[in-house]
Formats: C-alpha cells, sequence, structure tokens
C-alpha cells in the first residue's frame, strides 16, 4: 500500500517565517513537561498551571471542558466527508472523503479553545521559554477513520494530509504569539503499539513512512517528537526520524538499550515517562527513580555515556492526566518535576537491570 502526503505549499508556508529559536540549550538537563490532556474545565486555568508547574510548559488540551478538544476530534474537522458530533462521535460519509481534497484547518473553533488560551495567557505572561504542544499523529488518526467505514487506503492518505496541515496552522500560530519561543511538538500515536500484530491496517514500512511525511510539515523549523504509551515497537518509533522519543520508562526499554544509546549519540532527545497515570498515583518518587535507575544503567553499560544521557533527558507523566482531577493533576507534575531536579543534580542512582 502506497501511502503519500503532499506537504510542500504549507510547508514552504512555514518556511517563509523568520528563523524560530532552537530547542537545544533552552532546556534544563531533566526538564519536565506534560502528555496529553489535562482534567480542568477552565481555559485559564489550565494554561496558568502548565506555566507555573512545569519547564517546558505543554499547551493543555481539556476534553472534560470539550469533547472538541479530544485529539482525534481536533485533527478530524476540516475533512470532507467527516462531521464531528456534539460528544465527540464521528459520522463519515465514506463516498464524500476524498484524499486529493484540501484540508479546512480552524483554530477557531471550540476543539483549540485551550490552545488560544495557553497563547493568550503565556503572550501576556511575556513568557520566552520553549513550548510544548501535541498533535495525534496519521497512523492512529487513520485507525480511527478505518473504523467508522473509511476504506483504509483513503483513511491513511487522508490522515496524513489532515497531520500535516493541522500540524503547519498551529506552528504559525504559535510562532505568530510567541516568536521567541522554540517549539517542540510531539505527535501521539497510541495505535503504534498494535504496528506488529497480525491484521493491523497498514504494513509497518508505509506506516513509518506515514508518520515521516507528517513530520516533515514542520521539520526542521521545529523540533518533532513522537509518543506511544503503549507497548511499541521501538526502533520503528526511531526509524520514523523524531528528534525526541517519548515512552514511558519500562524494563522492556533495557532489551533495546542499544538503539536508545545510539539515538542520544545522534542528537535525539528522550522524554522518559516516569509517573505512572493508570492506577493509583504514588505519593512518593523513589520507586519511580528506581526504575529509570536500573534502565539508565544498561544504557550506560551498552556505552551510553551518563553526562550526555542526563543533559538529553525530559521527562513526564506516562500519559495525559484527564480522567485525574486537577488535584490529582498538580500531584503528578510536581512527582514529575521532582524526578527532574534529580537527574538535574544527578542523583538517579544507576543500577544494573
Amino acid at each position: 500500500m502506497t501511502v503519500g502526503v503532499r506537504t510542500a505549499p504549507a510547508s514552504a508556508r512555514l518556511a517563509m517565517r523568520p528563523a524560530l529559536p532552537p530547542l537545544d540549550g533552552a532546556l534544563r538537563p531533566g526538564a519536565c513537561t506534560g502528555i496529553g490532556t489535562l482534567p480542568h474545565r477552565s481555559t485559564r486555568e489550565a494554561a496558568a498551571f502548565v506555566l507555573a508547574e512545569q519547564d517546558l510548559p505543554a499547551v493543555p488540551s481539556l476534553p472534560r471542558r470539550s469533547p472538541a478538544e479530544g485529539m482525534i476530534a481536533q485533527a478530524v474537522l476540516g475533512i470532507a466527508g467527516v462531521t464531528l458530533g456534539q460528544y465527540g462521535s464521528i459520522a463519515v460519509d465514506p463516498r464524500a472523503v476524498d484524499p486529493e481534497a484540501p484540508i479546512a484547518t480552524d483554530l477557531d473553533g471550540d476543539g483549540f479553545a485551550g490552545l488560544r488560551r495557553f497563547l493568550q495567557v503565556a503572550g501576556l505572561d511575556g513568557h520566552r521559554g520553549p513550548v510544548k504542544w501535541q498533535f495525534v499523529g496519521p497512523v492512529s488518526l487513520g485507525v480511527a477513520l478505518a473504523r467508522v467505514g473509511v476504506a483504509a487506503d483513503v483513511a491513511f492518505a487522508v490522515a496524513g494530509r489532515a497531520v500535516a496541515a493541522h500540524l503547519v496552522a498551529i506552528a504559525e500560530l504559535v510562532a505568530d504569539r510567541l516568536p521567541r519561543s522554540p517549539q517542540l511538538v510531539v505527535l501521539d500515536e497510541p495505535w503504534l503499539g498494535d504496528l506488529m500484530l497480525p491484521g493491523f491496517p497498514l504494513p509497518p514500512e508505509p506506516a513509518i513512512d506515514l508518520v515521516s511525511g507528517a513530520m516533515a510539515a514542520v521539520t526542521p523549523d521545529v523540533t518533532v517528537g513522537l509518543h506511544s504509551c503503549g507497548a511499541a515497537d521501538i526502533a520503528s518509533l526511531l526509524a520514523a526520524g523524531p528528534d525526541v522519543l517519548s515512552v514511558p520508562v519500562d524494563r522492556r526499554l533495557v532489551r533495546v538499550a542499544g538503539y536508545l544509546v545510539r539515538f542520544l549519540e545522534g542528537g535525539g532527545r528522550i522524554a522518559w515517562g516516569v509517573v505512572p497515570t493508570d492506577g493509583p498515583i504514588a505519593t512518593g518518587t523513589d520507586r519511580a527513580v528506581r526504575r529509570l535507575g536500573e534502565v539508565w544503567g544498561e544504557l550506560i553499560r551498552r556505552g551510553g555515556d551518563p553526562a550526555m544521557l542526563r543533559a538529553r533527558s525530559i521527562v513526564t507523566p506516562c500519559c495525559g492526566l484527564g480522567t485525574h482531577t486537577p488535584a490529582v493533576a498538580t500531584q503528578v507534575c510536581r512527582a514529575t518535576r521532582d524526578i527532574g531536579r534529580r537527574i538535574e543534580a544527578d542523583a538517579v542512582p544507576v543500577s544494573a537491570a
């Protein structure tokens, strides 16, 4: 199956802007940031929260405030033949879904209220540091479209164009409102965890190409990361060519330590999901720090430089916090920041996995 993403006109528009500040040099070792959704219902409170609690403020998505802020809901708006229902449901007329039709991106609607408020609050606060934002990846969007009746080849072709168009539109808006802020955009690809399973609707190589094509819409102006909170194949994630790899800390990473070391040596960064967000939320960070130290120990054993590892690490919760409460979100963010400070102070006890 061949899936094409034609992004040159949009990419050219972004490239015509003045160069954005680089992310390198703008992040402390162990800088903390967020993943995905927050539980807040007030856009202003959510914006103030991330600016206060995170070293790398992550633009909040607030699906509890409105289902239109769900990651699939944000991406399907503007696709011909696709309609978003009142509660986030998707209705499709498969005959009207056209891979060649233009994508009508609209950041003024309800689905991007959190983004607009964040940019307003950050601008009023005089924020000049880096910012992070997140958008669904084309493979996961394509799976979502295929599951509601769009033919697989059409679904993935449309998904690639829709994601690329939205990435460019958001990057342009952020650059307009915060011109001194380096940008990190992370593509969220939960369905890549099933990429190697029989029956997945897209073979691995076209899936990797699809993600790479979406990333190319905004690079090199914007630093691009790739997040998957499932048991995704790390080699496939890295083959897509992200600048930042965002994955939960898990013992399975020990088996791919060589890949991770080479990625870091090539200038990549790793956003370590250090604080679990499913099940009971831990009150302390010692266990999470030990788990991170076990993985780091294997990376160092495989030749990774400890100083490089510390300098190229970001910390995050494992996944989004939209299903929790604002109080729990605060607890998780502060635990994440505490682990980041230990990284900065070179206080992560490295041990053999």
